[in-house]
């Protein structure tokens, strides 16, 4: 089964999974579906206060306002936030759905897509509310960003792959979800999400550059924030990179999967 039948084959039930997951998550909420709008202005509002106000920070090459600085800072916050997001469920995603794994006739591995489109959700309404304060606070809204999906895609594809590796390895090595919840948060701070790689001694901006978000965030603000074009050779190299990775993290769940229901 190729990476993308995992998909493909069942798209319908990976809707419905998603569908389900997302209203799941915020059923009983008073304000429903409106916390995913709600949330992402909060955290915005707590970066601003904190970085924009408190420390005074300021990004290099941007014009010096606070509100550009969170608009800048709400771009590395969103990109990490969906990647983040899958990251730290993957671990436990099989072994919390045991029910599904005793039903031989389930595809297991659309479980990792549903997960990453309910993160690719919350993406998008974090994506809007990015939007409408760049609007409020500019007056504009630059047409690149519209170019802003193909600049993720390469992410989503990346984050699939992972998803299957790391949810693999999570029914057999239990302890895997605390080491990602390390991970995730080196993968904020070691990236061009809150640290603008520039002002990084040149010695350790490799770290950062080998950072698989960095390179996304930073085409992510050039679309968005300065309205230029992203690089295209660098997205096309992602890709690839990206391509190959899900299709290893694929072969090695396909692998694993066969003693699943044995460990759990």
């Amino acid at each position: 089964m190729t990476i993308l039948s995992a998909f493909g084959q069942n798209r319908s039930l990976v809707f419905e999974l998603t569908r389900r997951e997302i209203l799941g998550r915020y059923r009983g909420a008073s304000f429903g579906l409106l916390w995913s709008l709600i949330s992402p202005f909060l955290m915005l509002l707590v970066y601003t206060l904190a970085f924009g106000y408190i420390m005074k920070s300021r990004w290099p090459g941007s014009g010096g306002s606070t509100s550009e600085f969170a608009l800048i800072l709400f771009v590395g916050l969103t990109v990490h936030g969906f990647f983040a997001e899958c990251l730290n469920r993957s671990p436990h995603l099989i072994v919390g759905n045991t029910s599904y794994v005793k039903r031989v006739v389930f595809p297991l591995d659309t479980l990792v897509w549903s997960m990453t489109f309910s993160a690719l959700f919350h993406l998008f309404m974090n994506t809007l509310v990015l939007l409408a304060l760049q609007l409020f606070w500019t007056g504009k809204v630059h047409a690149t960003s519209l170019l802003l999906p193909a600049v993720v895609a390469p992410l989503i594809v990346l984050t699939v792959g992972v998803g299957w590796f790391v949810s693999a390895l999570g029914v057999y090595l239990r302890d895997i979800g605390q080491v990602v919840g390390v991970l995730s948060a080196a993968m904020l701070f070691l990236s061009s999400a809150i640290v603008p790689v520039q002002s990084v001694p040149a010695a350790y901006r490799w770290v950062f550059q080998a950072n698989p978000l960095t390179f996304i965030i930073d085409q992510a603000r050039q679309v968005v924030i300065w309205g230029g074009m992203p690089d295209w050779r660098g997205l096309a190299v992602y890709t690839v990179v990206a391509v190959l990775v899900a299709i290893l993290g694929h072969t090695v769940f396909q692998k694993l999967r066969r003693g699943f229901a044995a460990v759990l």
